[in-house]
């Protein structure tokens, strides 16, 4: 199946990409500055910054209220109260594209999980 993907929605998951690259790239070095600081935390200088646990459960989040949009889309689509129909569209591709990569994401720390569970100590 060919999907067709508008550039609004490409542009939108470049953005998301990109910020998730930036919060990943930013750890470490916030983590070098905070070694160097006595007393400091990863809370107490950015809320954005945190552990892996916290990006992990921020992302999760992000696509249950993409999801939960699509939804309240889509019965709105079927009470026929839809404004724009590619704007519907447009989103519901997203919150799919974005579920997808989540489920990716999910299988690979699954996998790497496994991987290292298996390693002789």
């Amino acid at each position: 199946m060919s999907a067709f993907l508008p550039v609004e929605a490409l542009s939108a998951l470049s953005m998301q990409a990109q910020n998730m690259v930036a919060i990943a790239n930013a750890a470490p070095m916030q983590g070098a500055a905070l070694a160097a600081m006595p007393g400091a935390t990863a809370a107490s200088t950015d809320p954005a910054a945190g552990s892996f646990g916290q990006l992990v459960t921020n992302g999760i989040a992000q696509v249950n209220n993409q999801l939960a949009s699509s939804q309240v889309d889509l019965q709105k689509l079927a009470l026929g109260d839809a404004q724009n129909l590619h704007q519907i569209m447009i989103n519901l591709e997203e919150s799919r594209l974005s579920f997808q990569l989540m489920m990716q994401v999910r299988s690979r720390l699954l996998e790497a999980y496994q991987d290292i569970m298996k390693m002789p100590i």
